[in-house]
């Protein structure tokens, strides 16, 4: 373990204010945001950093006094006798370095990426948006309103009333952790001044109160691809809320919400509409006219067709959403019975009744 005294440049016997001074300037000549990657200076910065926790500490620098020595080797104590003292015969002054490291590091660059805000993605956002059913067949471009989190327009996100600035924490003097001492050690943990930023905002905003942030509605233009159901989830990416600390913004789901339709029923890209017949045309057979969403267009029922038949007009369904064309319409016939007849129509059916030979009940007795 390297002489503290010596690692700070000064004498044994140098005041508090000569060891401060020395520490300041080394910190600022060896911290990691001036030596990015340097890992030889971020060394050098935690041995001044744990050099000086231990000298400007008037307890710990007896006990450094008492037992260590000029030279950085241990020198006799009643601790640990001839050789330097130990804990448990395991651990000598020799390996206090690294110790004093772990517990003395209020200002390592390992705290220092600890305090500071680590990048931290934003949330994702859903909103719907209502459609009728033409609409979602066809598809459409739409502008919808979202409340996000934003930059505070007052402050520009600093949180403090304009023409202000947050100021260094004076309980931590910006290190955004302090240290509570434990005999010979001690423990650091966040500032509960500030929470580990460093800084405090003594006059916050008046409209964000101090957050740096508001909530503000933003105006996205969205299209709807034809062919969407209800429920279908659209992803703008990255039109979420902001991220943290430089981290990504979350994305924005819009999920679409359909109108039920008046005439069809939808079975994924298949739409099915019921055509009522009348009791001829399922008898004899017949063209009938069929809607569609690309219009009417002409089907033949075979003759004998019973109520629930279903017949396809192809490609004449709702637009697949991975592509591939559209589906189809399904035509599920149905045979009307009149509720009222004129004298002709029931002389006609009385008359096919008594040549008829068909007897639907049949089966229901063999």
């Amino acid at each position: 373990m390297a002489n503290l005294y010596d690692t700070l440049g000064v004498k044994k016997g140098a005041s508090a204010e000569e060891i401060k001074k020395a520490y300041r300037k080394l910190a600022r000549q060896y911290h990691p945001d001036r030596n990015p990657g340097d890992a030889s200076s971020e060394e050098r910065f935690k041995e001044v950093q744990t050099a000086y926790d231990v000298l400007s500490d008037n307890e710990k620098r007896k006990q450094y006094d008492r037992f260590g020595s000029t030279n950085g080797r241990p020198g006799p104590g009643p601790a640990g006798g001839p050789g330097g003292f130990n804990f448990g015969g395991n651990i000598n002054v020799d390996d206090l370095g690294d110790l004093f490291g772990g517990l003395f590091n209020r200002g390592s660059a390992s705290s220092a990426r600890a305090r500071s805000p680590q990048p931290e993605r934003g949330a994702d956002l859903e909103v719907a948006v209502n459609l009728s059913f033409e609409d979602s067949l066809q598809g459409i471009e739409t502008k919808i309103p979202v409340e996000v989190t934003a930059a505070c327009r007052e402050c520009n996100g600093s949180g403090a009333q304009p023409g202000t600035s947050p100021v260094i924490c004076p309980e931590c003097h910006g290190r955004g952790m302090v240290s509570e001492s434990q005999g010979l050690f001690a423990l650091s943990q966040p500032c509960p001044r500030c929470r580990g930023n460093g800084t405090v905002i003594e006059r916050p905003c008046a409209r964000c109160h101090g957050t740096g942030r508001e909530r503000r509605t933003k105006r996205y233009t969205v299209k709807i691809p034809a062919g969407v159901k209800d429920g279908t989830r659209i992803r703008l990416k990255g039109k979420g809320e902001p991220g943290y600390g430089g981290g990504p913004a979350g994305d924005l789901f819009v999920v679409t919400r359909v109108e039920p339709s008046k005439l069809y029923e939808r079975r994924g890209a298949d739409l099915v509409v019921e055509v009522p017949i009348t009791y001829a045309e399922a008898a004899l057979g017949a063209t009938v006219e069929v809607p569609t969403p690309d219009g009417p267009v002409s089907l033949k029922v075979p003759a004998g067709s019973e109520s629930g038949k279903l017949l396809r007009i192809k490609g004449r369904g709702a637009p697949k959403l991975n592509g591939g064309g559209k589906g189809d319409v399904l035509v599920r016939v149905r045979v009307s019975v009149p509720k009222k007849l004129s004298k002709a129509e029931k002389k006609a059916l009385e008359e096919l009744q008594k040549v008829s030979k068909e007897n639907p009940r049949e089966e229901l007795f063999s």
